[in-house]
């Protein structure tokens, strides 16, 4: 198997996945506002209308001239009340003032708010204290956000309040990127179904939990299909169908050099490998190619190599197919523990993150080697990223950090 790159350096495959999912972008569709939420914003949004969309006021109170404020304390003569809601085109003439509520439009002639608690009422008149400053209590329009603002990015994901911005300016519906499809398939025939009974030599199938629950945390709906036999006529078969209906294929296991390892010879004969196998630990065998419509990511099979390949790597890919622009979290903590990495690979080590009563973010490496020890990704709630060469890090150094979530 030649003519592709193998061995690459962390950085290099990632910029690869990065550029292939560029590549294909996934088109756009327009959802009414609910049903953006978590999605990623494919074009840019502009302010249509100003935030507030009028003067208002910012307290319970009373509406007034603030010309009139010139003694210690005035009595005005109670005029009227608008409420939050339509505005009752009140006017605040000299000596007069307007109960008014939160969020209530500023009745013309007012600039300022005297709050309830300090007015004292008596009969028509409302005693309020003169030292108020000029335009107190006042939300001025605009304040937030002029007409024309660019309030959303394209590429940004839709969260809560960016969903909520787009409501209080009035939109309706918002263009988003399509979220891929996924396929997923664990391969091997020593896996079996959880529940059911074990032969010597078999383990249970872990890695489609693993997987597809990475896949629904990060907004997807995957696809389950059944487990990859170790017999290539049966791999090439369900590949190529799969490859033909799903936007991103991803598999489990069989991507290495061994005889029953079949997935990298089928996606060079019906499809296209971009690389092959990355210095980084764990996941070394990583495989990713294009199939028919679909991108395929092989990873390798041993549990955490698939829990950091995915980490790593297939979010990348997954947010570039939906063109996400605004880079995820980068975390940065002290190591509680030194690390001494020998080996010049990128490695990815199980790590307890926490903040200590000093307001410190540390990270507990976890003592556990080995791809298979899955209880320690399980007792852990991220990965230390060691850089790419022997390293000795002290305790007390600063290390970035990924979180699972």
């Amino acid at each position: 198997m030649t003519g592709f790159p193998t061995g690459l350096l962390f950085d290099d495959a990632l910029a690869i996945v990065r550029e292939v999912a560029a590549q294909h972008r996934l088109e756009n569709e327009t959802l009414a506002l609910s049903r953006t939420h978590g999605r990623v914003l494919a074009a840019e949004l502009r302010a249509p209308l100003a935030l507030p969309p009028f003067d208002n006021s910012a307290m319970d109170g009373f509406a007034v001239r603030h010309a009139d404020l010139r003694d210690a304390q005035v009595s005005l003569h109670l005029a009227g009340e608008q409420y939050a809601g339509r505005a009752f085109g009140i006017q605040v003439g000299e000596g007069e003032c307007v109960r008014i509520t939160t969020g209530a439009p500023m009745p013309a002639g007012a600039d300022t708010v005297v709050i309830k608690e300090n007015a004292q009422s008596e009969g028509d008149r409302i005693v309020v204290p003169g030292e108020t400053s000029f335009g107190a209590n006042v939300r001025k329009a605009g304040e937030d956000v002029a007409v024309g603002d660019l309030v959303l990015h394209a590429g940004q994901m839709l969260t809560p309040p960016r969903v909520s911005l787009a409501a209080s300016l009035g939109v309706p519906s918002l263009a988003v990127a399509r979220k891929p499809t996924v396929a997923v398939f664990t391969s091997g025939d020593e896996l079996v179904e959880p529940g059911l009974s074990l032969a010597p030599g078999e383990i249970y199938d872990s890695n489609r939990e693993l997987l597809m629950g990475l896949l629904r945390a990060d907004g997807l709906e995957p696809t389950a299909w059944p487990r990859l036999p170790d017999d290539p006529r049966a791999v090439e078969i369900a590949l190529r169908d799969a490859a033909c209906a799903f936007d991103l294929v991803i598999t489990c296991g069989a991507v290495s050099a061994g005889e029953k390892d079949h997935i990298p010879a089928v996606l060079e004969q019906f499809g296209q490998i971009h690389f092959w196998k990355v210095r980084m630990k764990p996941g070394m065998p990583l495989l990713f190619g294009s199939m028919d419509q679909a991108r395929v990511l092989g990873l390798p099979g041993n549990p955490v190599s698939v829990f950091a390949t995915y980490l790593s790597l297939g979010r990348a890919l997954v947010d570039g197919l939906q063109g996400r622009s605004e880079p995820r979290a980068v975390e940065r903590a002290q190591l509680v523990a030194p690390i001494d990495k020998a080996h010049p690979r990128r490695e990815f080590m199980r790590a307890q993150v926490f903040c200590d009563d000093h307001g410190v973010l540390r990270a507990d490496p976890n003592p556990a080697v080995g791809s298979h020890r899955l209880r320690a990704v399980a007792d852990s709630n991220a990965l230390i990223v060691v850089p790419d060469g022997p390293q000795r890090l002290a305790a007390g150094e600063v290390v970035e950090v990924l979180r699972y979530a």
